[in-house]
């Protein structure tokens, strides 16, 4: 199978999809200035355990160092991905504090 992860910029979101066309997931995204923050990452479950997560996650962040932006990780899932994936701690912001 293969999937194919791109940015749709009207939505916020990047989208996987199979070469059906059919959607295996999304990462959710805010933008201001040069600040990323990834939201939420969903997978479909029809394609859980296919690495399509994975996916998603190095796409974007591919995306986000290409663009020269600084990432805020609000995803769980992504968060903890880059637990797992130090070149991306250059672009990462670590530190975050909630505004009241």
């Amino acid at each position: 199978m293969t999937i194919t992860v791109g940015d749709v910029p009207e939505k916020g979101r990047f989208e996987a999809r199979d070469e059906a066309g059919e959607l295996a997931g999304v990462v959710t995204y805010q933008v201001t200035g040069p600040i990323i923050a990834y939201t939420h990452t969903e997978v479909d479950p029809r394609f859980e355990g296919q690495g399509v997560e994975s996916l998603l996650a190095r796409t974007v962040m591919d995306d986000a160092r290409s663009r020269n932006r600084t990432v805020v990780p609000m995803c769980p899932f992504l968060a903890e991905w880059l637990e797992r994936h130090h070149d991306y701690d250059k672009i990462v912001a670590r530190s975050t504090r909630r505004i009241k």
